[in-house]
């Protein structure tokens, strides 16, 4: 949680973090300060103290809605510094370092830097400011950062966030449901009121304009049908007409809207019909997905409930990456992660991670699947979860897991 950064820069050595911040969104920044959306500037924090915010003057209201103590530049002298560098951008950027260490007594010690920006930007500075500066050690992270590890677990006030987003994740599932079943049937295609078909590509409109009235964004969503449903990443063809009877994968993973905690949701759909053998793989995966939750266990490693799905899998003849490394059918991914400000995080819930156990605070999805592109199959079922404090696993994700979605004319 937030309460451990101080405890987790003492045992790195930090003296300091330093989250830079650039038009892009920050999990890192977000993290430390909030949800105040800066195009610029950067926040540190001293270890036991409160972070700081440092930004260019037409942004320090946008700062100060962070409740922390905010500065311009120009507290820092910048702009003389600037004039004293012959207005070398990037000398002048040294410079404000400088003071600001001194500013903050940190006299030597480890610097952490974190953040978003261009690359070869942050390389630059880096280099420049070890160089002027051969007290201070300026360091970035690899693996398990102070932020991964705090973030495994998530404070009320962070799961109050999360649970708002998937309330609203979960509503937009069903008008999505809704949308497509009001549509009608012509040779097997869902066709729209103009009796043109309806594509993956309106349905993504529909569900984008539903996500923004809900005050969340679009992340990338996969909505994709048959052979395509059969790669776990495809995002869908928008051109491509809405088909009776074959499997669509829809991955809907929105954060809140300008960047924030996201919810994590898949439902597999085939409109109007299944066909015998994609009931039974969806059965199958169901089943996978009910193993799954009851081999939770609070402290338990998590890469065993992952195991457990395997074992299923590889019993019933499906290829895992455990049987076969190289699959590119049958289950063909982990069972889930960590969910927060990244899509992505802590703990892994995978054969191939050891080191993770379940947690109180966690957030986590679970996710099992079957794919046989070639056979235009794929499926998929996921739901959110978080780990309460009495060590229970409770889901977040209410919309219901029919496989079949009725439509008018089908």
């Amino acid at each position: 949680m937030k309460s451990e950064l101080n405890q987790l820069m003492a045992e790195r050595g930090l003296e300091a973090v330093v989250v830079l911040a650039s038009h892009d969104y920050s999990a890192a920044l977000d993290y430390l300060v909030g949800s105040v959306h800066i195009t610029g500037g950067m926040a540190w924090k001293k270890r036991d103290d409160a972070p700081i915010l440092i930004v260019n003057g037409m942004e320090i209201e946008e700062a100060r809605a962070s409740g922390l103590t905010c500065y311009t530049y120009s507290d820092f002298n910048y702009y003389e510094l600037l004039a004293q560098n012959n207005n070398d951008f990037m000398k002048a950027s040294v410079a404000l370092w400088g003071v600001i260490l001194e500013r903050l007594n940190i006299a030597s010690g480890k610097i952490g830097i974190y953040g978003v920006g261009d690359h070869h930007y942050i390389l630059a500075l880096t280099d420049l400011l070890r160089e002027a500066y051969p007290h201070h050690q300026f360091v970035g992270e690899s693996g398990m950062t102070i932020f991964d590890q705090a973030a495994l677990t998530k404070s009320a006030d962070e799961l109050a966030r999360i649970q708002s987003v998937a309330a609203r994740t979960n509503a937009v599932m069903a008008m999505t449901w809704d949308f497509i079943s009001k549509h009608h049937v012509a040779d097997e295609t869902v066709m729209k009121a103009d009796n043109t078909p309806l594509t993956i590509g309106d349905v993504k409109r529909f569900v984008r304009r539903a996500l923004l009235d809900h005050d969340l964004e679009d992340t990338g969503m996969i909505f994709a049908q048959g052979r395509d449903a059969g790669f776990p990443h495809s995002r869908g063809q928008g051109d491509m007409p809405l088909k009776l009877g074959q499997t669509i994968v829809f991955d809907l993973f929105p954060r809140e809207l300008g960047g924030g905690y996201h919810h994590d949701m898949t439902r597999t759909w085939c409109i109007g019909y299944a066909t015998p053998e994609v009931k039974e793989l969806y059965q199958q995966v169901m089943t996978a997905f009910d193993m799954a939750i009851e081999a939770y266990g609070l402290g338990k490693s998590t890469h065993l409930m992952q195991e457990t799905v395997q074992d299923y899998f590889e019993e019933l003849g499906h290829p895992t990456l455990r049987s076969n490394p190289n699959t590119q059918q049958g289950y063909t991914h982990s069972l889930g992660h960590g969910m927060g400000l990244n899509i992505h995080e802590r703990p892994r819930i995978s054969h191939a991670s050891q080191e993770d156990t379940f947690m109180i605070g966690n957030v986590v999805t679970i996710e099992p699947g079957l794919y046989y592109p070639e056979k235009g199959i794929g499926i998929r079922v996921e739901d959110s979860f978080y780990v309460t404090e009495t060590g229970e696993l409770v889901s977040l994700t209410s919309f219901r897991k029919d496989l079949v979605l009725p439509i008018n004319g089908a």
